[in-house]
Order: C-alpha cells, then sequence, then structure tokens
C-alpha cells in the first residue's frame, strides 16, 4: 500500500484523492491475486488431483470427485488472501475478516456435506448396506453439521464465543424437540430397524395401512421409500415400521420356495366308488399305476382278513375316484420340474361347503420370481381341471346364464316331444 501512494505522489497525486484511488488500485490487485489463485488451483491443482484420481486403481476417490468435494474445497483459496489481506484497511478489517470467515465457514460446511454424500455413496457399493444402510445417520450428521455452522457463522458476525450461544440453546430445548420431532423418531426408529434387520433396501414388504405394497428402494432418516408393484411410490415414516405391524417377503425370497395355496372345488353329486373300468383305466395312467395296485392288494388283503361280504361297495374298503384323484395330484406335484422338493406338499381335503369339496393344493415352487411364480401355479390348475373328467369327477361351479337358458331348452325340447309323439 505505501508503495501504491508513494507512486501516486509521484504523478502528482495528492490529498483525497491519494488514498480513494490508492485503496482502488489495491482492491483491484487483490481482485487480480484472488482471480489468479482461483485459476491456479482450479486449473493445475485440481487437474493433478483429477489425473491421480483416474490413474489409481481406487475406485472410492472417483465417488469422491464425482461429489465435487476437491471443486467446492477450491472456493477457499480466494478467501484466504482476502481474509489475511484485510489488515491493508484498517478502517474496514474487521468487516472484510468477518466476510471472508464466514464464507469460508460455509465453503467448510458444503464440502463436509458433499463429503458425507460421497461416504454414503461408497458405503452403497458394499453389499452390507443392503442389510445396514446409513443414509439416516448420515442425515443426522448433516443436521448437527448445519445447526453447528450456523451458531458458528453467528458468532462469527455478532463476535461472540460459539460456546455462550450453545449454552443458550439449552432454554431452546422444547422448541427444537418439537421441530425435530420427526427426525428423533425416525433416528431411534432406524437403529432399531437396522440392529434388527426388520427391513432392507430391496425387500418386498407389505403394509395394507399405508396402501404399500413393493420393494423398498429407500430408508432415510424420516421415511423408507417403497415401490408399488404398478410402479407408483409409497413414502412410510420409519417410526410406523416399529409403532405398526407390516410383511416383510424377505424370508421367502431367500427360502427359495414361494407358497402355493388354492383349492379346486368338487361337486360332491360326482364322488364314487371306482369300477372295475375305471381301475382299469387307472392302471393305465403312468403316475398311478404302482398306486392302484399296491393299493388293491392293500384292500384285498384287508377284505379277506375281516371276511367281508363284497356283495354291497358299502362293505369293507373300496377305492373311490376322489381318493385316487387325490393320489394323482400328489404324485404329479412331486415329479413337476418346478416344485420345491424339500418343501410341504399337501393335497388334502377342506371341509365340504355349499360349493362342494375343496381339495387344496399346498405346495412350494422353486421359483419365487413372480412371472415364473404365477406362471407354475396356472399350469398345475389348467392340468388339474383338464384331467377332473378322467376321474368321473365335476367341478362344482354355480348355474351361469348359459346353463340356465340349456335347461330351458332341454325341459321345451322334452315337452315338445311327448305332444309329437301323441299326434
Amino acid at each position: 500500500m505505501n508503495f501504491i501512494r508513494i507512486k501516486l505522489a509521484e504523478f502528482g497525486v495528492g490529498g483525497v484523492m491519494l488514498d480513494y484511488l490508492s485503496n482502488l488500485i489495491m482492491v483491484a490487485f487483490i481482485a487480480l491475486l484472488c482471480v489468479l489463485a482461483n485459476f491456479v488451483v482450479k486449473k493445475l491443482v485440481l487437474r493433478v488431483i483429477i489425473h491421480i484420481i483416474n490413474n489409481n486403481r481406487y475406485t472410492w476417490d472417483n465417488i469422491i470427485l464425482e461429489k465435487k468435494v476437491f471443486h467446492k474445497l477450491s472456493h477457499l483459496a480466494p478467501a484466504f488472501i482476502i481474509y489475511y489481506s484485510a489488515a491493508i484497511f484498517p478502517l474496514y478489517q474487521s468487516m472484510i475478516e468477518k466476510a471472508a470467515m464466514t464464507y469460508m465457514i460455509i465453503v467448510t460446511i458444503t464440502v463436509l456435506n458433499a463429503l458425507l454424500d460421497a461416504i454414503d455413496a461408497i458405503y452403497r457399493t458394499f453389499d452390507v448396506s443392503r442389510i445396514r444402510p446409513i443414509k439416516g445417520y448420515i442425515q443426522v450428521a448433516k443436521i448437527i453439521l448445519f445447526i453447528i455452522g450456523a451458531i458458528v457463522v453467528i458468532a462469527n458476525l455478532i463476535g461472540q464465543n460459539p460456546l455462550i450461544i450453545l449454552s443458550g440453546l439449552g432454554a431452546l430445548s422444547a422448541v427444537l424437540m418439537l421441530i425435530f420431532k420427526d427426525s428423533i423418531l425416525g433416528l431411534v426408529a432406524g437403529v432399531q430397524l437396522s440392529s434388527n434387520d426388520m427391513v432392507r433396501v430391496g425387500d418386498w414388504i407389505e403394509m395394507p395401512k399405508y396402501n404399500a405394497d413393493g420393494e423398498v428402494i429407500d430408508i432415510t432418516l424420516n421415511t423408507v421409500k417403497v415401490m408399488n408393484f404398478d410402479k407408483t411410490i409409497t413414502m412410510i415414516p420409519s417410526y410406523a415400521l416399529i409403532s405398526d405391524s407390516f410383511r416383510n417377503w424377505r424370508g421367502m425370497q431367500v427360502s427359495g420356495g414361494r407358497r402355493i395355496k388354492r383349492s379346486v372345488y368338487i361337486d360332491t353329486s360326482s364322488v364314487c366308488f371306482c369300477t372295475r373300468e375305471m381301475i382299469e383305466e387307472f392302471q393305465k395312467i403312468h403316475y398311478l399305476s404302482d398306486y392302484v395296485t399296491a393299493k388293491l392288494s392293500e384292500i384285498k388283503a384287508y377284505n379277506i382278513e375281516h371276511q367281508v361280504n363284497m356283495e354291497s361297495n358299502v362293505n369293507g374298503r373300496q377305492l373311490t375316484n376322489i381318493g385316487v384323484f387325490r393320489a394323482y395330484i400328489q404324485e404329479y406335484l412331486r415329479n413337476h420340474p418346478k416344485i420345491h422338493k424339500d418343501m410341504t406338499l399337501l393335497v388334502r381335503q377342506l371341509a365340504p361347503g355349499d360349493n362342494g369339496l375343496p381339495l387344496e393344493i399346498y405346495a412350494f415352487s422353486n421359483d419365487t420370481t413372480w412371472g415364473v411364480y404365477e406362471s407354475v401355479q396356472a399350469d398345475i390348475f389348467d392340468h388339474i381341471f383338464a384331467v377332473i373328467p378322467t376321474f368321473g369327477l365335476r367341478v362344482f361351479q354355480n348355474p351361469t346364464g348359459h346353463d340356465i337358458v340349456h335347461l330351458k331348452e332341454k325341459t321345451e325340447l322334452q315337452t315338445i316331444i311327448p305332444l309329437s309323439n301323441n299326434h
């Protein structure tokens, strides 16, 4: 500054003009120096750092680079120059230093914020992130960072110790608890969800209260984001997963088997004892030949042992078409390539009712993919409905309009035929 004043005085500048002009030249010089520092840092130093990062074998530093941590850090260089140049202007030194320090604090907060984002992104590259997500903790760290940053900025502007402001916040704790109620509840819920491994990113969860039925795509401090199967997004408060019940289908996905539990209703009037002709036809069926032969031998031995009078089918033991059909379905499922052989497999009768006799298929497919599962289930019941007539059985179905019309036509025809015979 003195050098500039001396040079200006040599050119005949004096008085108030000397002060204004020297200050203006000094400000321009500092601004030029800041531009130069910014250029050096971004065009030289930053390029060297980027080159080093792009040419090493690590990947985590590339994520830090993508989050522009070093780019944001480069903004500190001009601020340092302005801060340490404040002494040149004694009248404005305090104001310049506070402004420069405030800017440096804000830049530091943005750098740390970007660094936290980078840490979360790096953590997500590991498989453990699906089991133990840390996004909620990152958000808590950001809240603390912004609160501390705001306190430090205010303390710098008013020239007070930050600890004094922090001590004053004790009186506002009730207000802060109210403001950050959801965040506090979300943090506690996040810790419980994570420690108990209740839900992970990628889990299929079902929560009817919130109309949620789909895959968890994100777990944050306050919400769990679920993409439903109709591609809509449901946001569930994190604490709701602790306070309310929900269904997690992860166990099914991990087990490798998905349950098939569906019934076919048999018309009870079609259930009967097997005739000799029916038995001969059943013995031709691949899945039944051994069963029918073994069962006939067992029944014959039982009836001979108990001296059963076979003139009536009611006496002793007999094969029934529903029993043979149930055995056939059992063998059919055991030999089905898409049925899990190590899980429960049942073909059972439920209590008969107004809709006939329910014959329930209880088994597990060996592919949990939704499309494959539905295809397997449909194929099984396609086959069941197709083979039921082979066993002399009928599927129960309430009369439709077509049935009523057909019955009416049949009745009218039966009425017309006797009249024509009379004539």
